[in-house]
């Protein structure tokens, strides 16, 4: 199964990234992922459901700890892996 996870944290500020949405980029960016796009109002990647599901759970963890009061995300169902 394949899998698309869309995702934001808060609190937002528009002139500096803060510490907990570059600790969730830097665990999408150095997942084992297919396909990554970060951007500052929104994060997408993709891949197989093993590795995105790891990445989650990593860059929950890790923006909660660095100061996330909110994380939002979307997990889609996009397609199966080839065989």
């Amino acid at each position: 199964m394949r899998l698309r996870v869309e995702f934001t944290t808060e609190p937002f500020d528009l002139d500096e990234a803060p510490a907990h949405a570059v600790v969730a980029r830097e665990v999408v960016q150095t997942a084992d992922l297919d396909a990554v796009d970060v951007g500052p109002f929104g994060n997408t990647a993709e891949g197989g459901a093993d590795q995105v599901l790891t990445a989650v759970d990593s860059l929950l963890r890790k923006a909660l700890a660095s100061g996330a009061t909110r994380v939002s995300l979307q997990v889609n169902v996009i397609g199966e892996d080839s065989q």
